[in-house]
């Protein structure tokens, strides 16, 4: 059970109900500081929508935050998300798999970006071993946009988990299909 109330459309100002076009728990829960809320989205919306970072890669990294993390929010979130962004199940499988530090036959670039979210993850940066890997993929701003998006799920995971956010019913699915550790 959430630390805090989830609130309603009924419950915002009106400039603020902009804020629930994704009517989740999360957005519910963060609507509580509508300029946090906003910013936060903001972030969100340009790794979704503004990075030219591929968005499977992109989905990749952050269902490897989400693994290691153990959030059942997240991770469960961006299973779905990933699937319409072309991660497949044997994709999710991989990174498990590479998550148990056995080769998955995937991409050098796949097996590159999961390192990299496993590093800072874990460790809190990217080695230099992964970041020239990744470099001999990868431009800069590509780089940088990676960068950003794992360490803005590090930080999601962390919201979540520490506001203790409810999976919706409607995903949990995705949960039993493919557990965590």
């Amino acid at each position: 059970m959430a630390r805090i109330s989830y609130l309603d459309l009924d419950d915002l100002e009106d400039e603020d109900k902009d804020l629930l076009k994704r009517n989740i728990n999360l957005h519910r829960a963060l609507v509580h500081s509508p300029g946090g809320a906003r910013n936060f989205g903001n972030i969100g919306q340009y790794i979704r929508f503004g990075s030219k970072l591929d968005p499977r890669l992109r989905e990749l990294a952050i269902l490897q935050v989400g693994y290691l993390a153990r959030s059942e929010y997240e991770y469960s979130h961006h299973i779905k998300i990933g699937r319409d962004f072309g991660v497949t199940d044997d994709d999710i499988h991989a990174m498990i798999t590479e998550t148990k530090g056995r080769n998955s036959g995937l991409p050098q670039l796949d097996r590159a970006v999961l390192r990299a979210a496993r590093e800072m993850t874990e460790e809190g940066k990217i080695s230099k071993a992964t970041f020239a890997k990744l470099k001999t993929h990868l431009n800069e701003e590509l780089l940088v946009d990676l960068t950003i998006v794992i360490a803005f799920y590090n930080a999601v995971v962390r919201l979540l988990g520490s506001l203790e956010i409810d999976v919706e019913d409607c995903y949990t699915s995705y949960l039993e299909e493919f557990p965590l550790p």
